[in-house]
């Protein structure tokens, strides 16, 4: 078997941390471990727990993210941990006993409007995606079953999955009211179940995602690592990250940097999710990231666009 490496990724939380691997752990299923004797399931979290200061483990398809207590910072300890992880890994140790793998996944799905009418946010309290993906199509979800199983519904217009979440865009031929729960209870049983949220060899081989405009792409779950950005790109993608995305992302939609033009000061996105189409969306990106932007870089952005939306 090959050697796993692990790489640090931060989160918007402070207190967590993803330590990624170049290899599979689990087969489409997620954990998560409050504590030393709910980590029975999993040797590795079990010995991860001996650490004083982790507070919660999350094991995923290719990442293991531990919640630490406010007694340590990351950078002290991360570089550690990251060794002592891949010193596991690679001693052939498992990672989930077969027993538990065999049971269903305790799951809750619950469902969120969001500020475009046609878009229902349904989250969960498992991770289902490291990145993002979107999906126009049955034909887009080959690779992904429960996208492609989502699509089965006729008033299903478009799915896109991140981090804890489904956002799914609908056809205007019924009402939220008619359909949200048959939608929730569909999703909390296929997770239950154990199917797999994106085929392995998809996950392995996917490295972009096709936009709506289906020209422009856009880096899953490593944007900011996959291209070379000159010194003002790099600054609006911080900024993008540190105060945008995390509010785009509780209304069910994603936004990722498309280019910069320096000659006309503009800023070119691009809008996913519940944010594509959403009636409210220019004004969402005129009176807010617009703003955001020109004022924490004047004189170097005057204008923001969207090339999808």
């Amino acid at each position: 078997m090959d050697q796993f490496n692990i790489s640090v990724q931060p989160t918007n939380n402070e207190n967590i941390v993803k330590f990624v691997t170049n290899s599979f752990l689990t087969q489409a299923k997620s954990y998560e471990f409050s504590n030393i004797d709910q980590a029975k399931p999993s040797p590795l979290a079990q010995e991860l727990f001996y650490l004083p200061f982790v507070k919660t483990v999350y094991i995923s398809q290719n990442f293991v993210a531990i919640e630490k207590f406010n007694i340590v910072d990351w950078p002290s300890v991360q570089d550690e941990v990251a060794q002592s992880i891949a010193d596991y890994l690679n001693s052939d140790k498992e990672v989930i006993t077969e027993e538990e793998t065999s049971k269903k996944v305790p799951v809750t799905v619950y469902a969120e409007s969001t500020p475009n009418p046609g878009v229902m946010k349904y989250v969960a309290n498992k991770p289902l995606a490291d990145g993002v993906f979107e999906f126009k199509s049955i034909e887009d979800a080959i690779e992904a079953p429960l996208a492609k199983a989502l699509f089965s519904f006729a008033f299903v217009k478009e799915v896109f999955i991140s981090a804890n979440y489904i956002s799914i865009t609908k056809y205007n031929v019924v009402e939220w009211t008619e359909v949200s729960n048959e939608l929730r209870s569909f999703i909390r049983t296929f997770i239950e179940e154990g199917k797999a949220i994106f085929n392995d060899a998809f996950l392995q081989s996917k490295k972009e995602i096709v936009t709506a405009n289906d020209k422009k792409k856009t880096a899953v779950s490593q944007e900011k690592n996959d291209k070379a950005y000159n010194n003002i790109e790099q600054e609006i993608v911080d900024i993008l990250d540190e105060y945008i995305k995390p509010a785009v992302a509780s209304d069910g939609g994603h936004i990722a940097f498309d280019s910069y033009q320096k000659d006309t000061k503009t800023v070119h996105v691009i809008l996913q999710g519940a944010c594509s189409g959403c009636p409210s969306a220019t004004v969402t990106l005129k009176n807010g990231i617009q703003t955001m932007l020109k004022e924490m870089m004047p004189g170097r952005v005057e204008t923001v666009e969207a090339v999808n939306g």
